[in-house]
């Protein structure tokens, strides 16, 4: 039997977007709120609107109450709009020029934002940091599909793993908490690079899809060193599987899986923020 289809509403997607963001007409909001009990797919949707909403605030909760940068104000003049500018702007509110400042900061606070660049540039430009996602892509196109044998040392071994790994990569190493988004540690490996050890996490979730953390350093001597010294944020859909991946003075990691971008961003940002 199917179910009715719930009433017409007049409720627009930018009063959504202010009630989100705090910023909703007293004299709408009961409205809204009532259209919201109606409709579960506008729930649904409102609902992933917050789940955005505080994980920016989490990752750049100190950019949040900053002005746009001027450069970046010229730049959004420049390609949108007049009309555009002032439709996007109301849609999105304060949370705007949060998530704007963000970006220009470099995601994670100190990349150099550029509205020309774009991941396979970026990479393309870098040798080490293309040699290291190769890597990360190769090892978990080789070690995520086994059965018996996906890691060296298995999950119930958590603190000698760890341990074991850091003292290889003679760096203190932990291991992110993924559980949130349904995926637990199956275990992890030492690995060679072009620059010495290197390691990998795999999480698996209840239907067995795998996701892994590949961590290693970059070589800073390299040409590309100021971009491996660099701290970044960045997705590439190069190689056997996509992955985000960051890099840290000098030490990489890339979040590596046959996922959708959008669920491999919440496991890498859930990733990050627990390393960071």
């Amino acid at each position: 039997m199917n179910r009715p289809a719930p009433p017409p509403t007049d409720v627009t997607d930018d009063e959504l977007h202010a009630l989100v963001d705090g910023q909703l007409a007293p004299d709408r909001r009961l409205a809204v709120e009532e259209a919201l009990a109606r409709d579960p797919a506008m729930a649904a949707k409102v609902a992933a609107w917050h789940t955005q909403r505080d994980a920016l605030r989490r990752l750049h909760g100190e950019l949040l109450d900053e002005s746009i940068p001027a450069p970046l104000m010229s730049a959004l003049d420049r390609n949108l709009p007049r009309q555009a500018r002032r439709s996007n702007w109301m849609r999105w509110g304060g949370m705007a020029a949060g998530v704007l400042v963000a970006f220009a900061a470099g995601w994670l606070g100190n990349a150099q934002w550029s509205a020309s660049r774009n991941p396979s540039a970026v990479l393309a430009k870098a040798p080490a940091m293309r040699e290291f996602v190769h890597d990360a892509s190769i090892a978990h196109v080789v070690y995520a599909p086994e059965k018996r044998h996906p890691v060296e040392v298995a999950a119930s071994e958590q603190q000698h793993l760890v341990q074991w790994l850091s003292k290889r990569l003679d760096r203190p190493l932990k291991v992110p908490d993924l559980s949130p988004l349904g995926y637990t540690l199956v275990g992890g490996r030492l690995l060679p690079g072009e620059t010495g050890a290197r390691a990998q996490f795999m999480f698996e979730d209840a239907a067995g899809e795998r996701v892994t953390l590949y961590i290693g350093t970059l070589d800073t001597r390299a040409p590309d060193s100021a971009a491996a010294r660099e701290t970044a944020f960045r997705f590439t859909s190069e190689g056997a599987v996509p992955s985000f991946y960051w890099v840290d003075q000098g030490f990489g990691y890339a979040v590596a899986g046959k996922l959708p971008r959008d669920v491999l961003l919440k496991l890498a940002t859930l990733a990050y923020r627990d390393l960071s």
